[in-house]
């Protein structure tokens, strides 16, 4: 504000130098207060110069600090949101909020705000001079300021409405390229051939984008086509009049040349605050993307006074506990979206029906008793993953408890749940780093002897050491360079590095060939001394070892008991399932 109250300052003294030039130095000779004002019309612009450079600096640190600490927020507060929200949101568009609407926000403070601010304070000095020079052609000037101001609301009011809309094109299209261009995604589009399809999707979307571009751009053009307009009437009108004035000798030159430069200086910045107005409220449409990120309530909270749990004995029980994925309200970006509310109300495109928020588990109960190793078995999709989700408390349960040791999870500190638990899941996420960096990521204190040990435990040491780089070798984009099974055994000597209390496998083995499993069972069977082990299995092997199986059918537990007792009963569903699904061969 200082910078900008000198910089304003500066802005007037050229005009009143000009008219003491023409209406005092020139007609006395003075050749000496010529070369004083002379320098002195160098030396303000210098001034001036090197104050808006220390604006500069000043307003920079402030936009980027801006840019940092929302950021830093929006990250924060996305990497507390729940597995679900992240389910029912597309990356790109999460990408998007971080980057553009930032940034939009950020131009909105430090540009615009700044922009309104100065001119503001241009504005003030300029109608005090001019009003000290002659009031008479002062509010002349001034009569044409309601022209300036009308048209700017209903112009603002459509660039909104053409921002809004840009944006949530801008961030589809940034779904589309977030969705392709992993390495997921770009494997999937070369096997089926679809690179003409995906063209064609991210061309919809950039279309889209220009046409609302050059729409944003004719709109702006016509207003400022207005705006000069505007200020070339008022312009004329003011030499019309002050030449009359100076005609009959009630006004200097001087002052007619002083008022031709502070018009200039009038109308720019009124202009400027008129068109700031509207990127204003342009920019306004960043900060409500932004903040509608951080608004958002995450569904898993930590507890006011969280339990910390120490040496756990891994104890884990289900009491009636209900879960669904789907809730009553929506999830994800779709909760707080502007323009859609109403589309969630019952009968609306985007509602949730009843039939549609089928329970994923129902009224399960049972205990596991610690150092106990239960296998779950059930059809696909029968709710075995969200079991083991649930010990996790990646979701939370809609009615009942899931509790380790007795108790009850949501009354667990994070940090104890998240050491007390480690899952090898179906799909094993590998960063694009080391291999030893992807294990240390269990345990980043671990020394390179514990990581050994862990790979042989899980039968890849070998392999890792066969490898040019060992274990600095980058293993690509999720893991892509190394095959299914290379990636499941690195995650396996991932979790055993982290020596949870209570091992969740999901599927652990589902990519090993017959060789490579008998080693990491064997090893997953020492491991699994002492520890609480949930494993979801198809293979035989697996299931026949457990000390209890929960078979689960459509979310319910349909039957509990040991091998051989389960095979008792002829018309059992794990009885079926032995026959179709359960296998020793991959």
């Amino acid at each position: 504000m200082v910078t900008i109250l000198v910089i304003s300052g500066l802005g007037v003294v050229p005009p009143l130098l000009v008219r003491s030039l023409i209406d005092d130095a020139i007609p006395s000779g003075d050749m000496g207060m010529v070369s004083l004002l002379g320098g002195a019309m160098v030396a303000v612009p210098l001034l001036n110069a090197g104050v808006g450079v220390f604006q500069r600096y000043l307003s920079a640190r402030v936009g980027e600090g801006i840019i940092y600490d929302l950021r830093g927020q929006l990250f924060a507060h996305l990497d507390g949101m729940s597995l679900g929200f992240f389910t029912h949101t597309k990356t790109g568009e999460l990408m998007n909020r971080l980057n553009s609407d930032v940034v939009g926000a950020q131009q909105a403070v430090t540009g615009t705000m700044m922009t309104i601010a100065s001119n503001v304070v241009s504005l003030i000095a300029a109608l005090i001079v001019m009003f000290g020079a002659d009031w008479r052609l002062t509010l002349l000037a001034i009569a044409a300021f309601p022209l300036f101001v009308l048209p700017a609301r209903r112009v603002a009011r459509i660039l909104r409405r053409i921002t809004e809309e840009q944006m949530e094109r801008q961030a589809g299209m940034s779904a589309v390229l977030q969705e392709v261009f992993n390495v997921s995604g770009a494997l999937l589009v070369k096997i089926f051939g679809r690179e003409g399809y995906e063209r064609e999707r991210f061309d919809t979307q950039a279309i889209q984008v220009r046409d609302l571009g050059v729409r944003s751009a004719l709109v702006g053009r016509w207003f400022f086509a207005g705006l000069g307009l505007i200020s070339a009437v008022g312009t004329a009108a003011v030499f019309w009049v002050g030449g009359w004035l100076v005609i009959n000798g009630d006004m200097t030159i001087g002052t007619i040349v002083m008022f031709s430069t502070l018009l200039t200086q009038l109308y720019g910045p009124l202009s400027a605050i008129t068109n700031s107005r509207v990127e204003f409220t342009t920019s306004l449409v960043s900060f409500e993307r932004v903040f509608e990120i951080l608004d958002l309530e995450p569904e898993i909270v930590e507890a006011d006074d969280p339990v910390v749990l120490e040496d756990a004995a891994g104890a884990i029980e289900f009491d009636s506990m209900w879960f669904r994925y789907e809730g009553e309200e929506p999830v994800g970006l779709e909760s707080v979206r502007r323009l859609s509310r109403r589309d969630f109300e019952p009968g609306g495109p985007m509602a949730i029906t009843t039939s549609d928020r089928r329970w994923a588990l129902e009224d399960v109960s049972f205990r596991i008793e610690p150092g106990e190793m239960v296998a779950l078995v059930g059809p696909s999709g029968a709710g075995k993953t969200t079991i083991g989700s649930m010990v996790a408390r990646l979701y939370d349960a809609d009615r009942g408890t899931v509790s380790i040791d007795g108790i009850d999870v949501k009354q667990l500190s994070f940090e104890s749940v998240s050491s007390t638990v480690g899952i090898v899941t179906q799909d094993t996420y590998l960063f694009h780093d080391t291999i030893a960096a992807n294990l240390r990521y269990a345990d980043p204190a671990a020394t390179d002897a514990r990581i050994e040990r862990a790979c042989r435990a899980a039968n890849i040491h070998d392999f890792v050491t066969g490898l040019p780089d060992g274990y600095e070798t980058v293993v690509g984009e999720r893991g892509h360079r190394l095959s299914g099974g290379e990636k499941q055994r690195l995650a396996i000597a991932r979790v055993i590095l982290k020596d949870p209390r209570i091992l969740i496998l999901d599927e652990a083995t589902s990519h090993l060939d017959n060789r490579s499993e008998a080693l990491i069972q064997e090893a997953l069977e020492r491991l699994m001394q002492g520890r609480t082990s949930l494993v979801i299995a198809h293979r035989l092997s697996t299931v026949r070892a457990a000390d209890r199986i929960l078979v689960i059918d459509r979310g319910r537990l349909a039957e509990s008991g040991t091998h051989e007792e389960l095979l008792r009963n002829d018309n059992g569903l794990y009885t079926l399932l032995h026959r179709t699904v359960l296998s020793d061969t991959a």
